[in-house]
């Protein structure tokens, strides 16, 4: 992108939800001076049981839209079912540098010792031929176990409007891994689905101290600074966070979107 971009030109964050917070979080560490404008498609809430279809067509249309709207210098679609699914056609509809999300195998793979890695998603993520590409690109010669678990994601929904979440509640959750023959080698687990680690606390509790969790939110936000290298960054307005779905409900996470320095609301 030319370097006469405009300073206040924010970089867009969208989501199916709020599990993209987690990569604003590491997009603050890496690149605070960044306007953002995080977007989260509450209304189309969730992606993991829609057709593949279905999601590339959403997901291009209101990327377009926003983009349209909001002018943007980078998006990111902070999302693994949605990245793993519409990120090429995204390509193919916006003019400007789109960022994808994918599961962090590659990482995991160095970082066990066993060989047996589990990997949590969504029902679309884990069944994506994508994901069979980044086994045998990273993973070749480890043992990589998936499992869907969609429950994550309303907990982790859940969490951050400040409500309890159980720990039996994540442990059915992964019970898939948990229960599996080979559940007592697996050391290195995949959280590939950005709301996941908004649940790091309870799920370390439930796989235990000798399970490395491994998501991709930090290398994401190092993609977006290397590629809006160069580009000046001005915030003439506070950021903003943006829902598809019952503005009402999105406002139950304010405090938590105040935190990451999302201080404006709206309804898109």
């Amino acid at each position: 992108m030319p370097s006469t971009v405009d300073p206040s030109a924010p970089v867009l964050l969208f989501d199916s939800g709020v599990g993209g917070l987690s990569v604003l979080a590491a997009l603050r560490e890496v690149l605070p001076q960044a306007p953002v404008i995080y977007a989260a498609d509450e209304a189309g809430l969730p992606y993991g049981t829609k057709s593949e279809a279905q999601v590339t067509a959403r997901v291009a249309g209101l990327l377009g839209r926003m983009s349209e709207r909001y002018r943007p210098r980078l998006a990111c679609i902070a999302c693994n079912t949605a990245s793993t699914i519409a990120l090429g056609m995204v390509r193919e509809v916006l003019e400007i540098p789109v960022v994808g999300t994918v599961p962090a195998i590659k990482p995991a793979a160095a970082l066990t010792r066993t060989g047996v890695i589990g990997l949590l998603g969504t029902e679309a993520t884990v069944r994506q031929s994508y994901v069979d590409d980044l086994e045998r690109a990273h993973a070749a010669g480890k043992t990589l176990l998936r499992h869907a678990a969609p429950e994550l994601v309303t907990l982790a929904e859940a969490r951050l409007r400040g409500e309890a979440v159980p720990l039996d509640a994540v442990r059915r959750a992964v019970s898939g891994l948990l229960d599996h023959p080979r559940a007592a080698e697996i050391d290195t687990v995949v959280l590939a689905c950005t709301h996941f680690p908004l649940l790091r606390d309870e799920l370390g509790a439930v796989f235990g101290p000798g399970v490395t969790l491994v998501d991709g939110a930090l290398g994401i936000a190092r993609r977006i600074a290397a590629l809006t290298e160069g580009q000046a960054f001005e915030r003439r307005e506070p950021d903003l966070a943006v829902t598809t779905g019952p503005l009402d409900e999105f406002r139950a996470l304010a405090p938590r979107l105040c935190e990451l320095g999302l201080t404006r609301i709206e309804k898109f």
